[in-house]
């Protein structure tokens, strides 16, 4: 089949090297327009970017796909069908309508649970059991398509958000050449969703701060979902005023008793409003993710300290 494919973070890599792989030929990649990055903010292509030009595939990155432009060009490359992957821009109807059997998009739950931006994060900080991968056919709503195939996954009690997602890249991937196949032949119609949506909205910088009057099963899900970005972060204290510290990775401990956010030993187990967590991986500004016994030598939390209230007024652009 002639392709286009749209998707930007690394979790839409391996769909795009699985229909490379197949045989189809893909005419155009999508994907966000290249943004600073790092110290020097230097314009950086995104990860589908990247990989296509290894390919050597042609990659368009409009700012927007609403520009009649950008809708034209689209058009003008007479593709049987667009894979969209984790694009990031929603696509108006003359998009939608432009391939000769449709866009289809992959999803990183298990519609109508979790429809929207941040689906795997929101799973894991819900403290879901199960997710899943599925393939379905794009509609005007938001993540409202019928279903053509699905994958159910289990969410591990350490996965992180990061884990989670490199394994359902890699499932979701392995579903297009069925989908593509039954596409190709007429036979996709989908299954209608049904039951009450959730939806995943957008993580904000404010959210990510951990509340420490929420139990220890609440707590350690929150911290596992934003591993590792953007990162549930504390404060406790420094030599020269707080220090915001990341927790990338936690589990919840077997005994707590303190007030919330009390630090019970010299190990960074932490009372929570019911029970406790042990930070097991954590980051300060400027430095790496190390384990917690690591960063303790240079930067030693003792028992007893109390960590910044999760009540306290977020920053200026945290709100």
């Amino acid at each position: 089949m002639r392709l286009a494919f749209m998707g930007t973070p690394d979790f839409a890599v391996p769909s795009l090297a699985e229909l490379i792989a197949s045989g189809h030929e893909v005419v155009a990649v999508y994907s966000q327009p290249p943004r600073p990055k790092g110290r020097g903010q230097k314009l950086t292509p995104s990860p589908v970017h990247a990989f296509a030009e290894t390919m050597g595939l042609p990659v368009f990155t409009p700012e927007s796909m609403k520009a009649a432009e950008a809708v034209e060009t689209f058009r003008s490359l007479d593709v049987d069908a667009a894979c969209v992957v984790a694009y990031g821009q929603i696509l108006k109807p003359e998009v939608l309508e432009a391939p000769r059997l449709g866009c289809f998009n992959l999803h990183g739950s298990l519609l109508p649970r979790w429809r929207g931006a941040a689906p795997i994060q929101r799973a894991i900080m819900a403290g879901d059991r199960q997710t899943g991968v599925q393939i379905m056919r794009m509609s005007e709503g938001l993540d409202e398509g019928p279903i053509l195939l699905s994958e159910v996954m289990e969410i591990r009690p350490d996965d992180t958000a990061a884990t989670l997602s490199e394994r359902m890249a890699h499932v979701g991937a392995s579903l297009w050449p069925r989908a593509l196949a039954a596409i190709e032949r007429g036979g996709a119609t989908g299954t209608p969703q049904t039951g009450e949506p959730t939806y995943a909205r957008k993580i904000t910088p404010a959210e990510a701060r951990i509340d420490w009057t929420r139990p220890a099963a609440e707590v350690d899900a929150h911290i596992r979902g934003l591993s590792p970005f953007p990162g549930a972060w504390f404060e406790a204290p420094g030599a020269d005023g707080p220090v915001r510290i990341k927790a990338l990775m936690s589990r919840v401990a077997e005994t707590g008793g303190g007030a919330p956010g009390e630090v019970l030993d010299d190990g960074l187990r932490v009372a929570c409003g019911e029970g406790a967590v042990r930070l097991l991986t954590v980051q300060r500004p400027g430095k790496a993710a190390q384990g917690a016994d690591e960063m303790l030598r240079g930067f030693p939390i003792p028992a007893g300290t109390t960590l910044t209230p999760s009540s306290s007024e977020p920053r200026r652009g945290e709100r």
